[in-house]
């Protein structure tokens, strides 16, 4: 999707692309000249007094980071929470959005949605996003894209998962929640999104998925992406109880920048934006 005004600049050859939640943003910035990532931050509102509105924190945030008030040609803002669905083009009526919506998500007439459209694989994913976030980054920058960050990792995981033939399931961690999604040779067998606050409710919901897909924890394959390491809580306890766990292979990605892997685990949806 995309939110403009008249802004007619100079070729830069920067892209800025910003990830944003209600718990902070991360933003990269491209050189697309040489196709390559040129500075990364992240910004955690923590310890933020919940009357405090978020527009207040983003400018903040734009305050003080010079780069967020610079010139770029491209800008793409990445909505992250778990306020999203897929839905097959074949299925798909954009004048139903909020429909779609309300068997996972609770849903309001006053609610804004959306859609990207995910060409390749024939569906759309269908979503909430920050409107009132959006409406800043207008005041900000007059014209930019936006997507949900679900589209970006299932594309990213289907693409991935061309010419494999064995169901593997990728787990995505965000702060407070994380996205499970099944693949198979680039066809999307499952993708949902659940809350979380211990190890215990994350393997809960992971066993009881693999159950419903008739997955034996015995031989699938388990990947873990995003905010998790091997040394954590939650990587430990899915050892436990799956077979075959590791972490998602980034290498392709690293190989396009100087970031280390667990920086190119955890902004695996940014760097791709």
């Amino acid at each position: 999707m995309s939110a403009s005004h008249t802004n007619i600049i100079s070729k830069q050859y920067k892209k800025l692309a910003l990830q944003v939640s209600l718990n902070g943003l991360s933003f990269c910035c491209f050189d697309t000249l040489n196709n390559k990532i040129s500075s990364l931050n992240e910004i955690h509102f923590e310890n933020i007094h919940k009357t405090t509105p978020i527009e207040d924190l983003f400018a903040d945030a734009f305050s003080r980071y010079p780069e967020l008030k610079d010139h770029y040609d491209d800008i793409i803002i990445v909505h992250n929470n778990n306020l999203s669905t897929f839905v097959p083009t074949a299925l798909f009526d954009e004048n139903y959005l909020g429909s779609y919506l309300q068997y996972n998500t609770k849903v309001f007439q006053t609610d804004f949605f959306a859609f990207d459209e995910i060409q390749n694989y024939h569906m759309n994913s269908v979503y909430i996003p920050y409107v009132n976030i959006n409406n800043f980054f207008i005041d900000q920058f007059g014209s930019f894209d936006y997507k949900h960050a679900s589209s970006i990792l299932v594309e990213k995981l289907l693409d991935a998962s061309k010419n494999n033939d064995e169901k593997k399931m990728v787990v995505h961690f965000n702060p407070g929640h994380f996205e499970i999604v099944v693949v198979q040779n680039q066809q999307l067998l499952l993708f949902n999104s659940f809350e979380y606050q211990t190890p215990e409710d994350f393997i809960y919901y992971l066993l009881f998925t693999a159950e419903q897909l008739q997955l034996n924890p015995e031989f699938f394959k388990l990947e873990l992406l995003g905010t998790i390491s091997e040394n954590d809580a939650y990587f430990k306890l899915a050892y436990k109880y799956i077979r075959n766990v590791s972490l998602f292979d980034t290498t392709d990605l690293q190989s396009k920048n100087y970031y280390s892997k667990a920086q190119n685990q955890q902004h695996f949806i940014l760097f791709q934006s």
